[in-house]
């Protein structure tokens, strides 16, 4: 391991000195911790589908913003992560030094996600100490530990997904193409992908707060990094939420996003050629 984290700590420092960091870090900055001090304020006017009435509850809306603001800044750091050094002829250099492909691709993955993932933790520490402060309570440690590590999966799937698309890809225009398109998928068009298959299946799709809509929506989620995210923090929210699904399947579904797209990276990376 000490050479994968020697190459991944390299990596990750030379990105978080870069103009994608200084672009990245305000963004983050003010979508996770003005999405905690604004919807923690007991004076704040929400929509009554709304409820941030607990400090869990104000972290679960406020992971919306984490899913707008730091899953984008995977696909801003990763995009060109194999295809900007293939292109350039360090993918050769790399390949020829005396570490295995695995141990590489490990180390770009981590790269990758390092500087994203560490911003995220910290502005997320944070934000629980601003929730603290304007709601005169902290949540509860396992509210506290689901939330980091959850994030800290959603953010790897997506280095895992950014990074292998990365890999496919010939040049950096496709390289982006393919993980702007992921990212697009996954946050943007998952509710019509939602609707479209309750249609196909006969589920009623015109309420979308209907019973039987919210218990297939919880279904498809499982095919979605953002809505395995989501079904981790629902776990803690309670009666709240009124999607009902098995904590084994969320699990399960979580583990298969951990293992399958980075197994699929890894076999990937191996064929690549300089």
């Amino acid at each position: 391991m000490n050479p994968i984290l020697a190459l991944a700590f390299d990596d990750a420092w030379s990105k978080a000195r870069s103009t994608r960091m200084i672009i990245l870090l305000p963004l983050l900055a003010l979508f996770i911790l003005g999405a905690c001090w604004g919807l923690s304020d007991p004076d704040a006017t929400l929509p009554s589908s709304i409820s941030a009435n607990t400090p869990f509850e104000v972290l679960f809306v406020a992971s919306l913003f984490i899913l707008l603001s730091s899953t984008l800044g995977v696909v801003l750091f990763g995009f060109d992560g194999i295809s900007k050094d293939r292109i350039s002829g360090v993918l050769a250099i790399q390949l020829s030094q005396p570490i295995s492909r695995r141990s590489l691709a490990l180390s770009m993955l981590l790269g990758t996600l390092l500087p994203v993932l560490i911003p995220t933790l910290v502005l997320s520490t944070l934000g629980i100490i601003l929730i603290r402060i304007q709601m005169g309570e902290w949540p509860d440690f396992a509210d506290i530990a689901l939330f980091l590590g959850a994030t800290t999966l959603l953010l790897f799937w997506y280095a895992t997904i950014q990074m292998y698309a990365s890999s496919l890809a010939k040049d950096m225009g496709s390289s982006i193409s393919l993980g702007i398109g992921a990212w697009l998928l996954f946050t943007m068009v998952w509710l019509l992908v939602t609707v479209l298959l309750a249609s196909a299946f006969g589920v009623d799709a015109t309420d979308t707060s209907n019973a039987d809509f919210e218990e297939f929506s919880a279904k498809v989620d499982l095919l979605s990094p953002n809505g395995v995210y989501h079904l981790l923090l629902e776990m803690r929210v309670g009666d709240d939420i009124s999607r009902t699904i098995s904590p084994f399947w969320v699990v399960t579904s979580a583990m298969g996003w951990t293992v399958l797209p980075l197994w699929a990276y890894i076999r990937r990376f191996q064929k690549v050629g300089a």
